[in-house]
């Protein structure tokens, strides 16, 4: 029989509930989490899911209309002071003193922790070689390319080591090799005991490091699991389509939609289509239907779908235009 206390005990973050609205908008509707201490958790949805209010919640910035949770086994209600003390957050945006230096940030950051003048110097030192920033250490930060600011904000993040970082899409806006570093630089903290709750809208990102994700829309947490779970769980594999003419890709897309029922993906270069496919049998008509009409295949192929194809087949297309709940209050405040 399972020990209740001890599953409780092993939780980073335990949410049951979780709702917040601004006016007749509700940014997060009913949200229920199990982080267990040491992962790497990601919340994946587009722009506008919630996702970042919900951030702001289990990190006590924002007070939820509704649910309850527990971080690092406080109640973001009852003890928000000791949920600040045991958690460190870095936003979609660098909080750094762009006139200063990279190491006299992270030394005047460790004096406000309450750091001794010689231990808070010792402490930068040791942040800027842990993320590989001691070369650009007495540069200012104006002066830092996209990728060395966030190295630096994370850092900045991590004075006091927390039991959970939380991670608002951490490496938006970033070139590939950037992206890659943070990436690496998360994995680090993970095995070092770090729990990292992230926040992204990058489909791979959540492939790469996340061991679940939680997958958000309009405010309601709609699936989750790990990666592999999250693919078997379409029961499908994904018909790829190729075609020599890019100016049948609307047709052939109706075509296909129209005989196995799912949302048709059009690659972003070239003229390749993906689905989720049904039984081999209404597979095979969708291909025999596509060459009986006309259309000039280059290559077709069964595969395993990507998590692009899941999200795809839970949410439909991402509507690029709903409203972030932030920006709303925002405005409303304005």
């Amino acid at each position: 029989m399972p020990n209740v206390e001890n599953e409780r005990t092993n939780l980073a973050i335990q949410a049951r509930g979780l709702v917040r609205r601004y006016g007749d908008m509700t940014a997060v509707a009913g949200i229920d989490l199990d982080v267990r201490r040491g992962m790497i958790f990601a919340v994946l949805g587009p722009n506008g899911a919630g996702k970042t209010t919900l951030l702001r919640m289990l990190a006590t910035l924002t007070s939820p209309d509704a649910g309850t949770a527990t971080v690092m086994g406080h109640d973001i209600a009852t003890a928000p002071e000791k949920v600040r003390f045991s958690i460190a957050m870095t936003g979609q945006f660098a909080s750094l003193d762009e006139d200063l230096t990279g190491r006299e940030n992270l030394v005047m950051l460790a004096r406000l922790w309450g750091f001794r003048s010689g231990t808070a110097r010792a402490r930068a030192d040791e942040l800027l070689i842990a993320f590989e920033l001691s070369a650009a250490a007495r540069k200012q930060v104006k002066d830092y390319s996209g990728g060395m600011r966030r190295r630096l904000d994370i850092a900045a993040s991590l004075i006091v080591t927390p039991g959970v970082l939380f991670l608002d899409e951490p490496t938006t806006g970033l070139d590939p090799s950037a992206r890659q570093g943070v990436w690496r630089l998360i994995r680090q903290l993970a095995a070092s005991g770090v729990t990292v709750l992230l926040t992204t809208q990058y489909l791979e990102e959540a492939d790469q490091l996340a061991d679940r994700i939680a997958v958000i829309d309009h405010g309601r947490k709609i699936a989750e699991g790990t990666s592999r779970e999250l693919k078997a769980a379409t029961g499908s594999g994904v018909l790829h389509v190729s075609l020599a003419d890019s100016g049948q890709i609307e047709a052939a897309a109706d075509l296909l939609s129209a005989h196995l029922g799912s949302v048709v993906q059009r690659s972003p270069e070239g003229a390749e289509l993906s689905v989720l496919a049904g039984d081999a049998a209404a597979t095979n008509a969708a291909v025999t239907a596509l060459i009986t009409e006309g259309f000039a295949l280059t290559d077709f192929r069964m595969g395993a779908p990507s998590l692009d194809e899941v999200f795809f087949a839970l949410t439909g297309t991402p509507d690029a235009s709903a409203p972030d709940a932030e920006t709303e209050k925002a405005k409303a405040l304005a």
